[in-house]
């Protein structure tokens, strides 16, 4: 079965073919309603070709990955868009109608509407993924696979709210958690990578990217994770400001004049890293620092600050830590990053080899000395291949 997958995240839209479960063609857009988006695509002798184009929204990516990619014939990937056969989408929210991954149907479609509320930044460029499919593929069944099914295993204590019961119940106002199929490969990929038993393993998965998650994961199951309602809440992220006393945000809607709708987007497009120092892409701010700027290293500063503090929190939670493990762009690509959150964590028993880190850049790794009592690793995250499975036994089973 030939299946495309399609990831589309706040500024980006990343794609992988599958026939049979092996990739035949992937590739990304980047900076999506920036005027320097570009389509990064990996061509049959394995080069990397780069493809500028001003995409302002993620159904212009769709349509231009299709053009320029998957129909092109220098690249021999299909001949006709009708050799695929099923499409899988990430999906980030789903509140609590939707909690599983599901044929995507009318009915489903007005839950993504209804949760973009919840998932601003993320709700609407899904839909806007399954909308574009629709129109190039419109008998092709689509499936919605949902960041917020692996946290389904948190328990009360973890995912309430001290508010009162009835709006819990009335709203559904809980923590729920995102990055879902992230934590649920690299979970399960950690614990077969470093050998570690299934029924008795104790991980913090750390997704680190534009947007910024981490979760406590026992015995291959969810216990705990940083983001809440909504993915705004915990970490520091590129634009996304994470914790933050909610008496805060009525402060500044008060001074400020803004409106609930506002203060939405002040959280979600105007805070983070871009509120911190100008900047919402990590390689910028660490030049920007690496030039003397104060503002970047402040940024950078409370960035790192912030994931050792859920370090700590999850070794607490779970009564120990067996093993971390960091995905995701920045999770996987920024050794500064990574030296940084660890540093001085020899009290947990963590000790990392400055040598291995510094040689690591996207690859599956043990960066972590011999004698250390935590494992940590880089172990390189695979959602597409999370939805494609979905996707193939969703679809079989029609």
């Amino acid at each position: 079965m030939k299946i495309l997958v399609l990831n589309c995240g706040s500024s980006s839209l990343k794609y992988k073919v599958f026939d049979n479960k092996n990739v035949i063609a992937q590739g990304g857009v980047e900076k999506i309603g920036l005027p320097d988006s570009f389509l990064k695509l990996t061509a049959p002798d394995g080069s990397k070709v780069v493809v500028e184009n001003f995409m302002l929204e993620h159904t212009a990516a769709v349509e231009f990955v299709f053009k320029e990619h998957l129909l092109n014939p220098k690249y021999g990937v299909l001949k006709s868009a009708d050799e695929i056969q099923a499409v899988g989408h990430r999906v980030l929210h789903g509140g609590m109608k939707v909690t599983k991954s599901c044929l995507i149907t009318d009915e489903v479609v007005d839950v993504i509407k209804e949760c973009a509320v919840l998932g601003p930044l993320h709700n609407p460029a899904n839909l806007k993924g399954i909308m574009a499919v629709k129109e190039l593929l419109p008998t092709v069944p689509q499936v919605a696979v949902f960041d917020t099914a692996f946290h389904q295993t948190m328990p009360e204590k973890a995912f309430m709210y001290a508010i009162p019961l009835s709006i819990y119940k009335k709203w559904g106002v809980r923590r729920y958690g995102f990055h879902g199929t992230s934590h649920r490969f690299v979970s399960k990929r950690t614990i077969e990578y470093l050998g570690l038993d299934p029924n008795n393993s104790k991980l913090i998965v750390a997704h680190i990217g534009n947007g910024a998650s981490m979760s406590a994961v026992v015995n291959g199951k969810c216990v705990d994770t940083s983001m809440g309602l909504t993915p705004l809440e915990g970490l520091v992220m590129g634009t996304r400001s994470g914790d933050i006393d909610a008496a805060a945000v009525t402060f500044i809607m008060e001074k400020e004049g803004l409106s609930p709708a506002q203060m939405d987007t002040f959280l979600n497009k105007k805070s983070g890293m871009l509120g911190l120092c100008g900047s919402s892409d990590m390689r910028d701010a660490t030049m920007k620092a690496n030039e003397g700027d104060e503002d970047a290293k402040r940024a950078l500063s409370a960035y790192y600050y912030r994931v050792k503090k859920y370090v700590g929190a999850y070794a607490a939670a779970m009564g120990g830590v067996d093993a971390i493990a960091f995905t995701g762009g920045v999770g996987e690509n920024d050794k500064l990053f990574r030296a940084e959150v660890l540093k001085d964590m020899e009290f947990l028993g963590i000790k990392l080899d400055a040598e291995k880190n510094n040689k690591v850049r996207g690859e599956e790794a043990v960066i972590s000395t011999p004698d250390s009592k935590v494992t940590v690793a880089v172990v390189p995250t695979d959602e597409e291949l999370m939805i494609a499975t979905d996707t193939e036994e969703i679809v079989n089973a029609l």
